[in-house]
């Protein structure tokens, strides 16, 4: 029997009957699922030398796929030189195929790429079964060419997950792929 290709597939086939089973529920609706991708950027650091975030847009949506958002101050800080309406990140949210495609890339290419990597940290989770993991430099990106880099930035992947508690959501994640680190 052919493997199934794409990570939403295998996880409705393989992932989620073993999960069922291995958390002890009665039905298969009530296994955690992924909701939502966010990968969030800040650009506070580089509006300070007074470029745009252009190339940090151009980097999420070749990284995601997806045109990223703009999120803007709501309040002026002098000493931070923020004013009120300027842009300070940089979001998207992924959902459905490219949710999971994104996955798929990060558990299997993005994490061995990432200098001295020894795995991710299992006390990231929120308290309801939501994980968040920052990399540090964007450059492990496979789509990301080093040599046209002005500046070297990090991100956020915050994955939401439909999980009840970090059990289940740990449960979850390892069974996609993620490599936590051994307690």
């Amino acid at each position: 029997m052919a493997e199934p290709k794409d990570l939403k597939t295998r996880f409705y086939k393989e992932i989620a009957p073993k999960l069922k089973e291995e958390l002890g529920l009665k039905n298969i609706m009530a296994v955690p699922k992924i909701e939502k991708v966010q990968i969030n950027v800040g650009t506070g650091s580089i509006l300070q030398g007074g470029k745009d975030n252009s190339q940090i847009l151009e980097n999420i949506a070749a990284i995601t796929g997806q045109r990223p958002v703009t999120t803007k101050a709501k309040k002026a800080i002098s000493n931070f030189k923020i004013r009120e309406g300027l842009g300070v990140g940089v979001t998207v949210t992924l959902r459905g195929k490219r949710m999971y495609d994104f996955i798929n890339k990060l558990v299997n290419v993005v994490f061995p790429r990432v200098r001295d990597f020894r795995g991710i940290s299992p006390k990231s989770f929120d308290g309801q079964g939501n994980y968040t993991v920052g990399i540090k430099e964007h450059v492990v990106f496979l789509e990301i060419n080093p040599d046209d880099m002005e500046k070297i930035h990090g991100l956020q992947i915050t994955v939401s997950t439909t999980a009840k508690n970090d059990e289940e959501g740990r449960a979850l994640l390892s069974a996609l792929g993620f490599p936590f680190k051994k307690t």
